[in-house]
Order: structure tokens, then sequence, then C-alpha cells
């Protein structure tokens, strides 16, 4: 396979760091070089997705661009890992294009889906759309990270003050109480709230 390759018109794309993995030794070579005529940065090239899997934790590439069919383990099971665990995004390969497998594809989380041969144009444009989407969902999964630790902050100051209030004093008084705990204490009003809900829990035990 040897798939054309369009020359880099300017500085627009970035240089990505690329992980290769397909068992066909020709075909990851011929990838290898496609992609560095692109102007990408090959960082690693292997043979099964076991590999795959233990090359992307190792090198952490910006982006794995992985055959479906490979030996010891294949494609899709290798980049459920992969996306699972937050490493990286992957694109896969295939020379084929059923429905069952870019269903499977699909399923795994993937970023992408190409079918040999393809072009150089068509690999670049699949692995700088995939980078794209994957920094939007790290960005979606941080923001969601955010709101669930402000929540979860938010309940532990609201049972702090539900237990000062049980103690007779005033909403605005526990407020003030826990306000002035934590700037004595040099923590957050959190963190405060956490240590008072903690022995108020001991205390009804």
């Amino acid at each position: 396979m040897r798939n054309e390759v369009e020359p880099r018109i300017d500085g627009s794309f970035p240089a990505l760091r690329v992980l290769i993995a397909e068992d066909e030794t020709l075909i990851r070579l011929d990838l290898a070089e496609t992609l560095v005529e692109l102007g990408m940065d090959v960082v690693g090239s292997v043979s099964n997705g076991q590999l795959a899997v233990d090359a992307t934790k190792a090198l952490r590439p910006d982006i794995v661009l992985m055959d479906i069919s490979m030996p010891v383990r294949d494609g899709i099971s290798s980049a459920t890992e992969i996306i699972s665990q937050e490493l990286a995004p992957v694109v896969l390969l295939s020379a084929f294009s059923q429905a069952d497998l870019v269903t499977s594809a699909a399923a795994a989380g993937t970023f992408g889906y190409l079918v040999k041969p393809f072009t150089g144009v068509e690999v670049r444009a699949a692995l700088v759309l995939a980078c794209a989407r994957w920094r939007q969902f790290m960005d979606l999964n941080a923001e969601l990270e955010r709101l669930r630790n402000r929540n979860h902050a938010a309940g532990v100051v609201d049972r702090a003050k539900e237990f000062l209030q049980s103690t007779g004093m005033s909403e605005d008084d526990a407020f003030k109480f826990l306000r002035k705990a934590a700037m004595d204490q040099r923590l957050t009003i959190a963190e405060v709230s956490a240590k008072i809900t903690k022995k108020s829990d001991e205390t009804s035990l």
C-alpha cells in the first residue's frame, strides 16, 4: 500500500505525536513514511494491540492510529482500554467498512475510522479532527469533575450548617462561624465543614 501524500501547504496543521499499531510490516512502514511527510512525529510503531496499549501508556502520544485486525489483541479491545483510561484518542484502520465493525468502533469510543486505501489528505484530516474532538472530550470531563466537586462541597457546607443550627445557631451565625474557622485555620470553608460533619457523624454513632 502506498498512500498519496499531499504536501503541507502552511503551518496550520499541528505536528501531532502519533503511535502506529499495524501488524503488516510494509503497511506499518508506509504509514510511518506518510505521517512524517505530512509533518507529523511518529513516536512509536508496534505490531499488535497489547503492545499498542503498553506503548500508549509509556509514550503518551497525541493520538493512536491502529488497525482493527491484529494478533494478540484486536484494535477495538485495545482502543476501548486506551480511551477508557483517557490516555489518547484512537483512529481505527480497516480494509472493510461493514456496519458491524463501524458499530463496534463507535461503541469503543473511537474518534475516527478509516477504510484502506486512503490518501494522505484523508489520514491528516482524520487525525487532526480526532485530536480536536479529544480536547473537547477532555475539557467536558474536566468541567463535569469541577461541577461534581463543587456540588459535593456545597453539600458538605450545608450539612455543617445544619449541624451548627441544631446547636442553636441561626443560619447566618453558622455561616459566619464556618467562615471565621476557615480563616483561622487557613482552610477552605468546605474543608472546615468536612471536619465538622465528620465530628457530628462520630458523635451520632
